[in-house]
């Protein structure tokens, strides 16, 4: 019989040695077939299985899989397993269940928030959030940088969102140490030489002696924070204002809330994705 432990959070941690899980051990009982609807019982990839579930990227899951964390119906899963609602999937002694409806959360990120969803970081921003559900961030946003973010535990969206050749628009607001003339904000416009690369052309305008506005089709690490030092200037605050057609309109420092009907019909209309049933598949 096998045994089982309690784990982190009040889960059962599952005691998953050979001899506890024979491949005949019927310790587990699934739904029967009958009873599944014809979308249920479609299989999937073990590794979009995870990120349909919100746990993490398929390239973390492939990293999970590799390293034998991974098991379906006790054995140890490998590379391009296929898996379906009758399956038993385990990821480190935890029974992964199916099923999750898609979350989309929008949040503005106080200065000194960590966006990782690694619970050991101190002042991370799911621990900070304290969602009931698993989530977790829709790209980054620096410590020392405020403004919105998006959170999910639908990990198709993601690379939709953050990959630069989709070219999706995030939007800053930008406070420099010193007075700007117009040459500065025409040489971040046409791009600017960091890391080896020169980023793509982007709209820039003024808001003040010292502050601008640029909006970005890419997010390269620290990217604005680069460019202003390649040209001389220090960011002194820096606050992303919008993802796409999601804003922070109405959304007060250090507050979350669900995107509204609207909101998610029109991103998900943008990526392509028709509905919150769409997502999931």
């Amino acid at each position: 019989m096998m045994k089982e432990q309690k784990g982190t959070h009040g889960r059962k941690k599952l005691n998953l040695s050979p001899a506890s899980f024979p491949e005949s051990s019927s310790s587990f009982v699934a739904p029967h077939p009958s009873r599944l609807t014809p979308h249920d019982q479609k299989t999937c990839r073990i590794n979009k299985f995870f990120t349909q579930q919100g746990l993490c990227s398929r390239r973390e899951a492939d990293r999970l899989i590799e390293e034998g964390r991974v098991t379906i119906n006790g054995r140890v899963a490998v590379l391009g397993d296929q898996v379906g609602p009758t399956d038993v999937i385990v990821r480190d002694g935890l029974v992964v269940p199916w099923g999750n409806a898609p979350v989309y959360l929008k949040f503005h990120k106080p200065v000194g928030i960590t966006t990782t969803s690694e619970p050991h970081v101190p002042g991370n921003i799911v621990a900070y959030i304290n969602y009931p559900e698993r989530i977790f961030p829709i790209g980054r946003l620096d410590k020392d940088s405020s403004g919105l973010i998006l959170l999910t535990n639908d990990g198709e969206i993601v690379n939709q969102i953050l990959r630069a050749e989709h070219g999706h628009e995030r939007e800053y607001l930008v406070q420099l140490d010193r007075p700007f003339d117009q040459t500065f904000l025409d040489r971040m416009g046409r791009g600017v030489v960091i890391l080896g690369k020169r980023t793509r052309p982007c709209v820039v305008s003024r808001r003040g002696q010292r502050e601008f506005r640029i909006v970005l089709t890419e997010g390269r690490n620290r990217q604005i924070r680069r460019m202003c030092q390649a040209l001389g200037y220090k960011v002194i605050a820096l606050n992303r204002t919008r993802i796409m057609n999601i804003t922070l309109q109405g959304l007060p420092v250090g507050r979350w809330k669900h995107l509204s009907d609207q909101e998610r019909a029109q991103l998900l209309a943008a990526l392509g994705r028709s509905s919150p049933e769409a997502a999931q598949r």
